[in-house]
């Protein structure tokens, strides 16, 4: 069974809180919030209050970047969002990429080596009080999930080391020279390689394009001229979509045939589409 998760940001208390209860009435299985200090909103103030006008959708960052958040503070709020939500929470960590967030707090973005060890040292440090060590507030899940969310060859052996619940892959890799803009993984041997690297753990892919049409041909020749990508791998890719429902369908199956990919998330754009996928999946 394909499952989506909803990747979001408040605009409006209305609009958020309206998105909140639609995302679950279509059947979405998560709400994700994006979580770059000084650029967005808070991810867990934002999923309480999601919280609140929900029942069964989980709600996690997506994902906290590991070079800005202390682990207590880190633990705190995942903990706090579980006992609002019932139990709903999950929490999303990576690296942290973007030079601007380490500026904000005090620190010098390190070299790739010193993000990657300083990420598995806050996720297995939050792990840690999350488990046992906290005391307050206690989360109500015995087992707060983990995502891990990145490319990096060593985390992504260390997530699927036994370390994290779900690995979140969005087809980009190498940062940039700007710290914001990355190189990316999208031809099929490199996803071939990175789906080998994650071994028996789940896998979601972060769907950076979505757009439902009669012409996916113009779709994914728009897109691979954007990209200066080849056109045959956007099309077999589990991070673009484009063509009517059925086709998007189709490609779904080829990706879980191929890949053995299940889980999706989508940006809110695609939320109508999706909306059509999940029902056609019921009927």
């Amino acid at each position: 069974m394909v499952t989506f998760s909803l990747q979001a940001q408040p605009t409006t208390a209305a609009e958020w809180l309206d998105l909140a209860r639609r995302a679950e009435a279509i059947g979405f299985e998560a709400i994700q919030a994006a979580d770059h200090p000084g650029a967005c909103a808070s991810p867990f103030v934002a999923l309480a209050a999601a919280a609140a006008v929900t029942s069964k959708i989980k709600l996690g960052s997506y994902v906290s970047n590991a070079g800005v958040r202390e682990p207590i503070l880190l633990a705190s709020d995942v903990a706090t969002l579980d006992v609002v939500s019932g139990g709903r929470a999950f929490l999303g960590i990576g690296a942290g990429h973007t030079p601007a967030e380490w500026a904000a707090v005090g620190r010098e973005r390190p070299d790739v080596r010193g993000r990657v060890e300083h990420c598995i040292q806050v996720a297995e440090r939050t792990r840690a009080l999350l488990d046992r060590e906290m005391e307050k507030p206690r989360p109500v899940q015995d087992h707060v999930p983990f995502l891990f969310g990145g490319g990096n060859t060593r985390l992504l052996r260390w997530a699927a080391a036994g370390n994290v619940d779900r690995i979140g892959l969005s087809g980009l890799g190498r940062t940039l020279a700007d710290g914001h803009k990355h190189e990316t993984r999208w031809r099929r041997d490199q996803i071939d390689t990175q789906i080998e690297i994650c071994g028996d753990t789940p896998i979601e892919a972060l769907v950076q394009r979505f757009e439902v049409t009669d012409d996916a041909g113009a779709a994914y020749a728009k897109w691979s001229a954007e990209m200066q990508e080849d056109e045959s791998d956007l099309i077999a890719a589990p991070y673009v979509f484009a063509g009517t429902i059925d086709e998007i369908v189709a490609k779904l199956g080829e990706i879980e045939r191929r890949w053995g990919i299940t889980r999706f998330a989508v940006r809110t754009p695609a939320i109508d589409g999706v909306e059509q996928i999940i029902n056609r999946y019921r009927s």
